[in-house]
């Protein structure tokens, strides 16, 4: 087979692949013009002194037998032999925007399928492998990852780490020798390691230098690298992380690797952004009907487990006055479960606290005009609870040892078919045998020795989850799915496949939620991230901010509010129907629009916005996180807008400011505009900016532009 050259082209990207003898990336960047394949002659590489008297291509395979030093892309063996396996291109399908390559080792008996595809508008690659054994001995498979290169000035790295409370917080690392690794075995995306990356020039920002990005789409146990090899090209890897002799393929068998979802953008986080959240919104995100995304009120940091019908009806009848659309009764619905100690797995209504079942609750809902929601935590199971005492064998443990519980509660094994079948049918109950509009599923607890058969089983795990989930989407396609798993923990590209929000995180601190929001729009739009008004006094720190600070860091994504509306003062209740209500107003902008995060020349002012696809109206947060640095706040330079426009800015929501004349404290003179409206050009806007005024640490303001 020739040195087939196949370019996958979109309308801002460009893929080169040689396909053979074996298949490399040769050029993944923005679209090309007059590309012809004899162009990359010019980078064919020379060969090195000191080291192998032939060239070692980047393939996609990322063999060890080549020569490749670095982690290899594939490793396993078949009883110690065929472990260094070479693979060659023996077949290539590919059009404009896909391509699928088929390589062999006839030696080792595998066979190695290579996926690629450029979405055409967003130019998003998705990359997937499937390895294949042909042999009649088995082939037990320890590793299986993406590889793909990237530029040598590709010399930073952007990753995420967190923990419970704390999710999406970004770190930087040099790029420049080694590597950088991050991984998870907590049998979920995890609050810790969220399974995605940056790597890009270095002080790459918001608005500046070239990015590329890389996200798996993946459930469980995951590992991210980047390297640097001592010739100084870089590579990324992304897999599913495989426990000990999880993977072990018989005569026929294969496993494909999740989907690899990459990015690379040229005008900073913003560019890469943006097609991530363009992609999601073409390709994967799917609501049941079209509608705008309902305003919740979920129980939970309400009443926790003391539910009285009445009472939550008395909840429902206030909240439908606030404004909300989906009411949604949080844990502690069903039998046994009056603390967190109990109950899990018992999925049968407490008929104690409901001795008339659900349905006088769920009609009064809808009579209010509101949908219902439910909680549920089908995964789980607590040692004090009915399923437990007559099904300890249904745990996901191995045999022999005594695992820790985590939460006060085990998981049970979904891949023991009665397992399953019992989950199905108690949730099929519940979404069967009532009007349920809106599931909230959660997964509290980490995967501690998880054993099916006496076996690890970690990746048989996420796939039965993944069953169990579209076997009810195909039983019930109305009901809408939010992964919630404490907030936080479940949350990538393969699950949003099955399910329509994630729950961001437990922790309702407006601070602490303006660096968690930023951190997951990178890869997410606001109408899939769950943002809510929280208590006044923080359930998860305590501390204290205002509604007007509250509300405008629950405003840009899909928006929800965590009270007790009945015990809440008229003062409380006035300010969530306000915010609801300014929701509402924006929904259309913020839930279809393109999200802009701003450069600051201040580091304690965070500025993020949304400005509408004609470029016709916009709506920018500016945060002040804490003290500012400086006694002048600078300007604001709107990114996004017509320049050829004219605009009208106006402040749309604040906490009060004051000069100090008026009793304020930040200032002698307010800038013009948030005395009255102004009207100004697009270019003049994007160029100059906006004066901002100094405020109060821990507070916000909301700024309108309007074409005119």
């Amino acid at each position: 087979m020739s040195s087939e050259v196949i370019r996958l082209t979109s309308d801002n990207t460009d893929v080169i692949v040689r396909c053979a003898p074996d298949a490399e990336i040769l050029y993944w960047g923005p679209t090309l013009r007059g590309f012809s394949p004899q162009d990359v002659i010019a980078i064919q590489r020379p060969v090195p002194n000191g080291r192998l008297d032939v060239d070692t291509p980047l393939t996609l395979a990322m063999e060890y037998g080549r020569g490749q030093f670095g982690a290899p892309g594939i490793e396993g063996h078949r009883n110690g032999y065929h472990a260094a396996p070479i693979f060659n291109t023996v077949s290539v399908e590919s059009d404009d925007h896909a391509l699928t390559l088929v390589s062999e080792d006839a030696l080792a008996g595998l066979t190695l399928t290579s996926e690629l595809r450029l979405h055409p508008r967003t130019g998003v690659l998705q990359v997937r492998h499937t390895l294949k054994n042909l042999s009649s001995d088995a082939w037990q498979l320890d590793r299986l990852a993406v590889t793909l290169p990237v530029p040598e000035r590709a010399d930073e790295v952007m990753a995420f780490h967190g923990r419970w409370l704390r999710e999406f917080q970004p770190h930087r690392v040099p790029l420049r020798h080694g590597g950088y690794l991050q991984e998870s075995r907590r049998g979920r995306s995890s609050h810790e390691y969220f399974p995605a990356m940056v790597v890009g020039e270095s002080g790459f920002t918001e608005q500046r230098g070239a990015v590329w990005g890389v996200h798996l789409g993946w459930s469980g146990n995951h590992r991210l690298r980047a390297d640097v090899k001592t010739d100084g090209r870089r590579v990324v890897q992304a897999e599913a992380l495989y426990l000990p002799g999880e993977m072990r393929l018989a005569q026929g068998e294969s496993c494909a690797t999740p989907w690899v979802y990459a990015a690379c953008g040229t005008a900073g986080l913003n560019s890469m952004s943006q097609q991530y959240h363009d992609f999601l919104r073409k390709e994967i995100i799917r609501f049941p009907d079209d509608k705008a995304r309902p305003v919740h009120l979920n129980t939970w940091e309400g009443i926790y487990f003391d539910h009285d019908p009445d009472y939550i009806m008395q909840m429902a009848t206030q909240a439908a006055e606030l404004g909300v659309e989906r009411f949604i009764i949080d844990d502690g619905w069903f039998r046994g479960r009056d603390h967190d100690q109990a109950g899990l797995g018992d999925w049968y209504l407490d008929e104690k606290k409901y001795p008339q079942g659900l349905m006088p609750v769920i009609e009064h809902v809808k009579q209010l005009g509101m949908e219902f929601g439910i909680w549920v935590e089908p995964e789980m199971i607590n040692p004090d609870s009915d399923l437990f005492r007559a099904h300890p064998d249904w745990l996901l443990q191995l045999p022999g040892y005594s695992q820790p519980t985590g939460r006060y509660q085990y998981v049970l094994d979904l891949s023991n078919p009665d397992v399953f079948a019992y989950l199905l049918e108690r949730l099929n109950w519940l979404l069967g045998e009532h009007p349920i509009d809106y599931v909230k599923w959660d997964m509290n607890r980490e995967l501690v020795q998880p054993g099916h058969a006496g076996k690890l089983a970690v990746d048989a795990q996420t796939h039965q989850f993944y069953r169990l989930l579209d076997a009810l989407r195909e039983r019930f396609p109305q009901v809408e799915f939010e992964s919630c798993a404490s907030g936080g923990g479940r949350i990538d590209y393969e699950v949003l496949k099955r399910t329509h929000r994630f729950w961001t995180s437990d922790n309702n601190d407006a601070l602490e939620r303006q660096a968690i929001q930023r951190g997951m729009s990178y890869f997410f739009p606001p109408e899939v991230m769950g943002q809510h008004i929280g208590h006044y006094r923080c359930h998860a720190t305590h501390r204290k901010h205002t509604i007007e600070f509250r509300g405008l860091t629950a405003l840009f994504g899909h928006m929800g509010i965590e009270l007790d509306p009945v015990r809440a003062d008229d003062e409380e209740r006035a300010g969530y129907k306000r915010y609801v209500s300014l929701h509402k107003q924006l929904r259309p902008l913020l839930h279809s629009g393109t999200t802009w995060r701003v450069d600051m020349p201040d580091d304690t002012v965070q500025v993020t916005g949304v400005v509408s696809r004609d470029r016709s109206q916009a709506v920018f947060l500016m945060a002040q996180l804490k003290m500012p640095d400086y006694t002048l706040a600078g300007n604001l330079r709107f990114p996004g807008l017509d320049p050829d426009a004219r605009y009208r800015v106006r402040l749309l929501d604040s906490q009060q400011i004051k000069t100090v004349r008026e009793g304020g404290g930040s200032m002698r003179e307010l800038p013009p505009w948030l005395r009255h409206p102004i009207d100004a050009s697009g270019d003049w806007l994007m160029q100059a900016g906006l004066a901002l005024p100094v405020v109060v640490p821990e507070s916000a303001l909301l700024i309108e532009l309007t074409k005119i």
